[in-house]
């Protein structure tokens, strides 16, 4: 861990070295060796892991790592690194900021490491006794003063005060306590001392896993009452299910204790002290008794371990069982009609193994009692053993009853199984049909084989003959398990590859099923599970699927990437629309119609080479399937029609489609397009009128529907385009998918619905127009007429005035209209219309202010003659 220090003499201002070069090229070149050097070992720091299940464990680990970062930092401190350093700093080095990264996560680290020593070390008193203490009166008392030394940490730390330090600490000392009971109860000697002094270390053991529950509990309330932010809100269930779980084994330990000293010792030890006055004959039956325990003694597994949780649990009900011949005679009669069976093994020699194992009990217990001569004189002695005898023999009649009846049925049905053929067929017919996707091959091994096998097995465990053939197949396991495996191997793969195909794909691999099926009709139809050919079966059946396999896989490559052109074609937009900009002005009808037109154009072009390319494609199919590449190979006539079938279908989802959006277009408010309001005398219209814009839209959808057209079907039985026929001598007919698909009833309902919504909207539009018949008055009036009346009645002024106010305020009240009318996708503009209702208002105004000046005119001169007269006169 030593630092390397560097060569170069650094006697001199540390402004001085910094500005020489090879000063500080020198030092860079030491920095960098203690960066790699720290870096390396905070790595290898980070990564140790406590060297132990137990708490001490963890506390060594950060002495150790304390330790090790703490020679580090001492060596950072030392004046010649800190001037190095410093000279670094001063040249304004590049690589001091990285120096300095690690420098800072050395520090971090090493003051997390002194801080958790620092606290972890005031545990470790406790912690030792825990590890080394001998009673459960230390363990005891060491508990409480654990836990509450743990609380000052969680108090105080600054590392140990979150759940992720905190909880695996607690874990370890969960194990640590655990592990302390494991020597207080050590299973291997408990059942050979003392049954009181057994009880007392079992009842020890139960209260010290209840004391670390209990105090830990008591500890979260003096945690959550001392003001801390920070409770104890851990998971109980990583803490305490495994001590939960010992407490319940200590507690049914206990229990067994009991009954070994209130029924066994209860019952016999009195009846022999009436009949002898031997403390020795009584001390030794003691010790006999204790035999029945034996089970306990000969534990094969951990009962401490929650894993074994049912094997123990089958061990007590064991023990509880074996207290007296009464409960043994009960079970055998409550099971014998469905014995419980010990883990794999077969029904017969299960049961047998069973029948046998009651026998031992009450056999064992018997003969321990049988030597007591004094007891078995009494009474009880006399029925016990009347008991025992009538059970003994039960048990040995069911024995020979079970081995009986399994000799003569596998004596009878074994040579049969093996008979069978190794496949059968799940159909109504014998031989399967292509068209059939529910047909299945399955593997026809009679489970009863390998019942017959473990039977005789367990048979021969048990010392009972077993018939020849029997033992011989049971000889050939291996080789069975090894032929059903692959048996059943290979039928998954023929049965993945038959879902893989669709219907078409199976129609055209016919040849190659049939061939696979040939193959595997001998394993259906011929060979047994006593051929002497199964395993050269399997590799030919094997070896053929995998080529059949990578035919279909070589299909489905080709079938992706027509099914990607089609899905191209199939997702084209075929209503492009100008889309203008902000502010711009929108097109008008014709030229937003002509756009989409003239994009169509474009986009069909790129639609009709993707749909040229599938026919190669398919020829590539051919070549695999068929070996020819002719594009007309009857072997693939039904794959062809398949295609194309599916691309109608797809030219109809597109027309389809495309007409959905197109009306979706129409109803929407947003104005795509523009047409205006103008004055066609007599009338208001629109500019072009519906009737033209509705023949527009009628000729977008035939367009649409027309794209079809340049989808040339192909010829029958091939994928090869039909070519035009002359039916006279000046017309051709190219046979297309448009005869098909715009008979589609989906698309002459989009077509029909398209045109209502667009009748509706200038039906709508139109109906706006009649809000502008108030003013018809100025144009559909007579001018020169009206002229003509007024110049011959001369009314007065007040009519002319009313004449003129009415035509200024005409005038005036258009240009305060809404002159933009945004419907759905048509943007109807009424500022022409306005302005031509302005100009024929204001050329009214004109025309009666002219009139007006000429009647005045008129009359001044009258009057003028009038007054010279009348002064000639005078």
């Amino acid at each position: 861990l030593k630092l390397e220090m560097p060569t170069i003499n650094l006697d001199g201002e540390v402004t001085v070295l910094a500005t020489v070069p090879e000063v500080v090229q020198s030092l860079k070149s030491c920095a960098v060796t203690w960066q790699k050097l720290i870096s390396r070992i905070l790595e290898e720091q980070l990564k140790k892991v406590p060297q132990g299940k137990g708490p001490l464990a963890e506390i060594d680990l950060w002495r150790e790592k304390n330790a090790t970062l703490s020679a580090l930092s001492e060596q950072i401190k030392l004046p010649e690194v800190q001037k190095v350093l410093e000279i670094l700093e001063e040249a304004e080095s590049e690589f001091t900021g990285d120096l300095q990264i690690v420098l800072s996560d050395l520090k971090k680290h090493h003051m997390e490491a002194q801080d958790n020593v620092k606290f972890l070390s005031t545990l470790e008193r406790h912690l030792k006794t825990l590890s080394t203490g001998t009673g459960a009166d230390v363990i005891l008392n060491t508990i409480p003063s654990l836990l509450n030394a743990l609380r000052m940490v969680w108090i105080m730390s600054r590392h140990y005060n979150k759940d992720e330090r905190m909880v695996p600490l607690l874990e370890r000392i969960s194990w640590e306590i655990s592990a302390s009971v494991r020597k207080i109860v050590d299973l291997q000697t408990l059942f050979k001392e003392d049954t009181a002094a057994a009880k007392i270390k079992v009842t020890e053991a139960k209260t010290i896993l209840e004391q670390w529950k209990k105090c830990y509990f008591t500890t979260c309330i003096q945690v959550e009452e001392s003001g801390s932010e920070r409770y104890w809100k851990f998971d109980v269930r990583r803490l305490f299910e495994k001590t939960d779980y010992m407490a319940s084994i200590c507690e049914e330990l206990h229990d067994i204790f009991q009954v070994v000293t209130e029924e066994l010792y209860n019952i016999f030890i009195p009846e022999l002290t009436t009949v002898t006055e031997n403390p020795k004959g009584i001390d030794k039956l003691r010790r006999e008794v204790n035999i029945i325990i034996g089970p306990m003694e000969d534990l094969t597994f951990d009962p401490f371990n929650m894993e074994n949780a049912h094997d123990w649990e089958l061990v007590t009900e064991e023990f509880r069982e074996d207290v007296t011949v009464e409960t043994v005679k009960k079970i055998f009669v409550q099971n014998l009609k469905d014995p419980p069976l010990y883990k794999n093994h077969p029904p017969v020699a299960g049961a047998i193994s069973w029948s046998r194992s009651l026998f031992r009990r009450i056999q064992h217990t018997f003969i321990r009692f049988q030597e007591a001569e004094e007891l078995l004189a009494t009474e009880r002695g006399k029925e016990v053993k009347q008991m025992y005898l009538r059970v003994a023999k039960k048990m040995k009649e069911y024995e020979d009853q079970k081995y009986c009846q399994w000799r003569e049925r596998t004596e009878h049905v074994l040579p049969l199984l093996l008979k069978d053929t190794l496949l059968a067929v799940s159909s109504a017919t014998e031989e399967p049909v292509t068209t059939k996707k529910s047909v299945c091959f399955a593997l026809n091994f009679s489970p009863e084989i390998q019942e017959i096998i473990i039977e005789a097995k367990y048979m021969e465990q048990l010392g009972l003959p077993v018939p020849e053939m029997a033992r011989y197949v049971a000889l050939q396991e291996d080789k069975y398990l090894r032929y059903t495996s692959k048996l059943k191997a290979m039928l998954d793969r023929y049965h993945k590859l038959m879902e893989m195909m669709n219907e078409a794909e199976t129609k055209l691999l016919d040849d190659y099923v049939q061939e696979l099926w040939r193959i595997l009709k001998a394993g259906h139809k011929r060979l047994t599970w006593k051929s002497v050919g199964i395993g050269e079966f399997i590799v030919q059946c094997t070896q053929t699927i995998g080529k059949f396999e990578l035919l279909v896989h070589q299909i489905h490559n080709i079938s992706e990437d027509i099914s990607s052109k089609l899905r191209s074609i199939e997702s084209t937009n075929l209503f492009k629309f100008p889309r203008s900009k902000n502010g711009d002005k929108l097109p008008e009808a014709k030229e937003f119609f002509d756009y989409v037109k003239c994009e169509q154009v474009k986009d069909v072009e790129h639609m009709v080479r993707k749909y040229s390319a599938i026919p190669q494609l398919l020829i590539e199919v051919e070549r695999r399937v068929a070996n020819t590449n002719s594009g007309k190979s009857p072997k693939l006539a039904s794959y062809y029609a398949y295609w194309e079938h599916r691309i109608y279908q797809v030219l109809t989802q597109l027309i389809v489609k495309n007409l959905q959006v197109f009306n979706a277009t129409v109803l929407a408010n947003v104005p795509l397009l523009q047409i205006e309001a103008v004055i066609s005398v007599p009338e208001v219209t629109l500019q072009p009128n519906a009737s033209e814009i509705e023949k527009m839209t009628v000729q977008a959808i035939q367009g649409c529907v027309e794209v079809t057209k340049r989808f040339v079907r192909w010829m029958h039985g091939t994928c090869i385009e039909c070519p035009p026929q002359h039916v006279k001598a000046d017309e051709v007919v190219t046979f297309s998918f448009y005869s098909d698909v715009s008979q589609s009833p989906l698309i002459i309902e989009q077509a029909v619905l398209i045109t209502q919504n667009v009748h509706k909207l200038l039906a709508s539009l139109n109906k706006c127009l009649n809000q502008w018949k108030r003013y018809d008055l100025v144009w559909k009036s007579d001018k020169g007429a009206v002229l003509d009346r007024l110049a011959a009645e001369k009314p007065a002024c007040v009519t002319f005035d009313e004449h003129l106010q009415f035509y200024m305020k005409v005038a005036q009240e258009v240009t305060q209209r809404t002159l933009i009318k945004d419907e759905q996708f048509i943007r109807l503009q009424l500022a022409p219309l306005a302005s031509a209702v302005q100009e024929n208002a204001k050329s009214w105004v004109m025309s009666l202010g002219k009139l007006l000046n000429e009647l005045a005119r008129e009359e001044l001169f009258r009057l003028q003659d009038e007054i010279q007269v009348g002064v000639l006169s005078l």
